[in-house]
């Protein structure tokens, strides 16, 4: 295993992960994507870190996909294996307590795709190009695309994708909600960086909750989401963040929040 597939840095109360196979577009092995639970790990248990920022290494590729030639070899076992792995990954990433944002610096297909859509926001370089062109292949998704996308974009769009092994570009994938925002390839970063920060000047008790809140209720009834929302309402009126941003508004200043 390649020790530095997966490059964890902390700035400032924000978590850079670095998707580092540039040569390889950084398709995810085994080893990656091992190494990206363990990096996910260590955030949600880091109390300083607010946010969460994902990138690839290099110019071309934020992650084009999973590792054909090592999947190649693989039996069906091995397969399933590989997926199961790889949902129980982006599953921890989209339930992170923390907001996630997906910096798509280039190529995001396959795997690389499905990482983004687990992130809670995703902002993408006008070079970047989506897309789940496993069928090519002669697979499906298999890191959860097959669910993700069609409660993102919709089904009728979600089919097109899938079925047809389409590649979009950014503006394509901004206009059907795939991406929440386009911006010029030199800007991506500082972009991201400046997203980051706002959400760290933000109540982290109410993103938490707001995180729970809607990922939490996508499948649950009408009557279940609002009481989970309910009880999350009820939970935050009792923090100091709360008390804090409510004094601040009505004496008309910023406020401080500790996550309290």
């Amino acid at each position: 295993m390649e020790p530095t597939q997966i490059i964890l840095e902390k700035r400032e109360g924000i978590a850079w992960i670095t998707l580092n196979r540039p040569q390889q577009l950084n398709a995810f092995g085994r080893g990656m994507i091992e190494q990206l639970g363990e990096a996910l790990t260590e955030i949600e248990k880091d109390e300083q870190i607010g946010v969460l920022l994902i990138i690839g290494a290099g110019e071309k590729a934020f992650a084009a996909g999973a590792d054909i030639q090592e999947m190649a070899a693989m039996s069906p076992e091995e397969a399933e294996a590989f997926s199961r792995l790889g949902q129980r990954v982006y599953q921890h990433l989209e339930e992170l307590k923390k907001p996630s944002i997906a910096a798509i610096n280039g190529l995001a297909l396959g795997a690389g795709c499905e990482l983004a859509i687990s992130c809670s926001l995703r902002i993408a370089s006008q070079s970047a190009k989506l897309g789940q062109p496993e069928v090519n292949l002669g697979i499906i998704p298999g890191w959860g695309g097959n669910w993700r996308l069609p409660r993102l974009v919709g089904r009728s769009r979600s089919l097109s994708l899938i079925l047809r092994g389409e590649v979009i570009d950014a503006q394509e994938a901004w206009r059907i909600g795939l991406v929440d925002q386009v911006v010029p390839a030199a800007q991506l970063i500082s972009f991201v960086e400046g997203v980051a920060r706002d959400l760290m000047r933000k109540a982290p008790l109410a993103l938490s909750a707001a995180l729970e809140a809607v990922i939490g209720g996508e499948d649950l009834t009408l009557p279940e989401a609002m009481t989970l929302e309910s009880r999350l309402f009820g939970r935050l009126w009792g923090s100091e963040d709360r008390r804090e941003g409510m004094t601040a508004f009505l004496e008309k200043r910023k406020p401080q929040f500790r996550g309290k």
